[in-house]
């Protein structure tokens, strides 16, 4: 079986009266911190970070000051603070607040918007703090919570650029035109398929292609009709509907086509066809079963 990458290292997790703080770092985007906690009586005293803050009001309310403004951040709202900028944080009501919140440092997001501009790594630069975006809202939390459950390094990278495009709209960063680039996506399907085991990255599959990640990722689901890591999944099932029915077990299967163990091949096969792989009843075992009751 694939041996996968540790995404996190050193979770950290805090906790008293109600409140609830769990701190975990994303080894694969430069040890990105990202937090999920809920607060009742905890005030921040002012403060900056070196890096941009990223939240996502889940429950209640947040009050604080950036610079000398003072939001309101209610549930379903975005946050965005920019490194080394002054702000406090405290309840906006009497349940406090419950948030996610991501902390990318600034060579993150240079490194997202060269991919977008043709090399030019500016920072973002957003005129407001607070947003009222409920699809960035879904986009972002849908990211924080893929990035605590999944350890594909192919799906990592893609929903974060997909998660982060929309956010960076908000910037006013426009995405490049892109064609079908269909000999790309050739390109890229034949590495996909070529070895099931592999860990392949994003980054050595744009590299082949000759595009950015993030221009491999959007040309690729919109040709295809899904990322890569979506698309790879799928031939991964197709091939374990074969080997299944070659007799194989679900554990034999898991293990030669690269999923992360049983459990998540299990969890793949039952969404895309409604059984399980333990249930799967090959054609063969069907008609023998018929000619025993006949």
């Amino acid at each position: 079986m694939t041996k996968q990458a540790q995404p996190f290292k050193n979770p950290r997790v805090s906790g008293s009266s109600g409140e609830f703080a769990q701190l975990r770092f994303a080894a694969d985007f430069g040890d990105m911190e990202l937090l999920t906690a809920r607060y009742l009586d905890h005030r921040f005293a002012p403060h900056v970070h070196d890096s941009y803050v990223i939240a996502l009001i889940e429950d209640g309310v947040e009050r604080f000051c950036c610079g000398r403004a003072a939001q309101v951040a209610p549930a379903s709202s975005v946050i965005v603070i920019p490194p080394g900028e002054v702000h406090d944080g405290h309840r906006g009501c009497e349940a406090g607040w419950a948030y996610r919140v991501f902390y990318p440092h600034p060579a993150l997001l240079a490194e997202l918007m060269a991919e977008l501009r043709a090399g030019d790594g500016r920072l973002p630069v957003f005129d407001q703090v607070v947003f009222d975006d409920p699809a960035l809202f879904r986009a972002l939390r849908g990211l924080h919570v893929a990035l605590h459950a999944a350890d594909d390094a192919l799906l990592r990278a893609g929903i974060w650029r997909e998660a982060m495009t929309p956010l960076l709209r908000h910037a006013g960063v426009r995405e490049p035109a892109t064609g079908r680039e269909d000999q790309a996506v050739r390109v890229a399907q034949d590495m996909l398929r070529a070895d099931l085991t592999a860990t392949l990255t994003l980054h050595a599959l744009a590299h082949e292609v000759g595009l950015s990640p993030w221009h491999l990722n959007r040309v690729f689901s919109r040709t295809v009709g899904l990322p890569p890591h979506a698309w790879r999944n799928q031939w991964r099932l197709a091939q374990a509907k074969r080997l299944l029915r070659g007799g194989q077990s679900a554990a034999e299967v898991a293990a030669s086509l690269g999923f992360a163990d049983q459990s998540h091949l299990h969890r793949l096969f039952k969404r895309a066809f409604g059984v399980t792989p333990g249930g799967y009843a090959p054609r063969k075992n069907v008609q023998e079963q018929a000619g025993a009751c006949r």
